[in-house]
């Protein structure tokens, strides 16, 4: 299989027990390229890297987080496994980039992310750019058409950017939800897209004019606070309603550095942990979520793994509610 690797096991270490107390005791290796039976289980979630900072490059961007897949799953590894055993954890490997092809990596990508959720399994994609985001919606899409229904597929992305730049002199991270909204308008589909931390000093005016245009939902950093809580609940929620399905994508840099250094576009001025945990809880708590991905992990820039814990804090909140 084109761009796909298989994971290290020594990727998943860490304390050893007699009880599956850690999550690198709970984890199963899959490798896709061999036959891959798939557990019998109430719920099962997939863990997949996309271990790819070509479009970072292209978007001049500090390149880097190629290694964040592999970052985080060595964190994840360590922390304390509370999962019963009828939830079953995967890791099926990691899709590359290895020669440039951006686009030919995210088609891998999205064939791959159909597949998990055909099996029915929840998909955790671990970047990588934010790129990532392109090829894992078009891997929902393609699973959605399948099902035969028409559906509503909404995207809620934590982060300081719309991404919503214009491709045309080429695709980049800063380009996904352009893309998914060009696609969406010659597909005749709703572009249904909320962004939740944005900041005016990393998004010039154009963008923010290309949101009005696309009908982008969004709520600024000063804004995305405790403080303000019920406001953005009442706001994610309306949100939520209008939507069948949610992709739930986290880009790492719209944390403020102090928690997350390690990242292609670091700031102070961004949003803390606990406000997108308590986003999280009712986007979990509405069932529609279908998959999550974690963007811009960039082990370069990480001192003692801050933002690689983060990362793994976060995917362990989600599969613990």
């Amino acid at each position: 299989m084109k761009h796909y690797t298989p994971t290290n096991p020594e990727r998943w270490t860490g304390r050893a027990s007699d009880q599956a107390q850690y999550l690198h005791e709970k984890v199963a290796l899959c490798n896709l390229e061999k036959e891959a039976n798939f557990p019998d289980a109430d719920q099962t979630f997939a863990i997949l890297g996309y271990a790819c900072d070509e479009g970072v490059g292209r978007n001049q961007g500090r390149t880097g987080a190629v290694k964040g897949p592999d970052a985080i799953r060595q964190q994840l590894a360590k922390m304390s496994n509370h999962l019963g055993e009828e939830i079953a954890l995967l890791d099926v490997g990691t899709i590359g980039c290895p020669d440039g092809n951006m686009e030919e990596a995210q088609s891998s990508l999205a064939k791959m992310v159909s597949q998990l959720l055909a099996k029915n399994t929840f998909p955790i994609l671990l970047g990588g750019g934010h790129d990532i985001a392109y090829g894992h919606y078009n891997g929902i899409k393609k699973f959605l058409a399948a099902k035969g229904k028409k559906t509503t597929l909404g995207i809620i992305n934590f982060d300081a950017h719309f991404d919503l730049r214009s491709n045309e002199n080429g695709n980049n991270s800063g380009t996904p939800f352009y893309q998914i909204s060009r696609d969406c308008k010659r597909d005749n589909t709703k572009f249904k897209y909320i962004c939740l931390g944005i900041r005016k000093d990393a998004n010039i005016k154009a963008l923010f004019d290309t949101a009005k245009e696309l009908n982008v939902s969004y709520i600024e950093q000063q804004h995305f606070n405790l403080h303000h809580l019920s406001n953005t609940k009442n706001k994610l929620e309306r949100f939520i309603r209008g939507v069948d399905y949610i992709y739930t994508t986290i880009d790492l840099d719209g944390f403020a550095s102090a928690y997350a250094p390690g990242v292609s576009a670091a700031s102070p001025m961004g949003f803390s942990p606990d406000m997108v945990l308590e986003c999280l809880e009712n986007i979990i708590d509405s069932k529609k979520m279908i998959s999550l991905d974690i963007a811009e992990m960039n082990p370069k820039y990480d001192p003692d793994h801050q933002t690689a814990k983060l990362a793994a804090s976060l995917i362990h909140f989600v599969m613990h509610q």
